[in-house]
């Protein structure tokens, strides 16, 4: 759902700490933005998270937004990407990388990503990123939809997850079955259900399920 707080949470991750400076300096000039964390690296990013649920068990202080590039040591941005969206779906990722191939786009939505911004692109670009990406839309720059525009279905955008809870929209399940068959809650179901919404620019739910069933074939098919 969109977000509703006054303040947007950021975490910064960016092996690069002049990148993540200068990013901090911008970002905190804004009303409504706070970065509350830095990080290096996946490791650094993943204990920082763990951190808040220290402080906090209910999650009241993790990062509403985790901004990010692709390229880190260690654990790749990728692999982050989709271990945030299975451990903390409700942070939401968006990512700044120099990557503009179209391959490494559809990769990191497929992994989690709810938007795809470009180094070159201008500081009040990555601003209307966050507020669009926190207000429930997904985003990608315009560099980036060139890249993406020889995506033959945008059902490729969708992460594995994605998929399997689609696939059970077209059987006619409920969120609640949905979640006993996959073995998660059903407020994560219904945040899988909004990222798929999302991400194939479908409103309502009857959209949704239309789409479910006409997309179970070419969804078996896909890798």
């Amino acid at each position: 759902m969109p977000h509703t707080a006054k303040t947007i949470r950021l975490l910064l991750i960016d092996d690069h700490p002049l990148v993540r400076d200068g990013l901090r300096l911008r970002l905190e000039t804004v009303p409504g933005l706070k970065v509350i964390g830095e990080a290096g690296h996946a490791l650094a990013a993943l204990a920082f998270l763990q951190d808040c649920l220290a402080q906090d068990p209910t999650g009241a202080t993790l990062p509403h937004l985790v901004l990010m590039d692709l390229n880190m040591p260690g654990m790749g941005g990728l692999s982050l990407i989709a271990q945030l969206h299975e451990q903390y779906p409700q942070i939401a990722v968006l990512v700044l990388t120099m990557h503009d191939n179209g391959e490494y786009i559809v990769q990191a939505a497929k992994a989690g990503a709810r938007g795809y911004l470009l180094k070159h692109e201008p500081a009040q670009e990555i601003i209307t990123a966050i507020h669009a990406v926190m207000s429930g839309r997904m985003y990608f720059s315009a560099a980036a939809t060139v890249s993406l525009s020889t995506t033959s279905s945008p059902a490729l955008l969708l992460t594995q997850r994605e998929r399997d809870v689609l696939r059970h929209i077209a059987d006619g399940h409920a969120n609640k079955q949905i979640a006993q068959a996959l073995n998660l809650s059903v407020r994560t179901v219904e945040t899988h259900r909004l990222n798929i919404k999302r991400k194939l620019n479908i409103e309502g739910q009857a959209e949704l399920i239309k789409y479910a069933v006409e997309a179970s074939k070419s969804l078996k098919a896909l890798p």
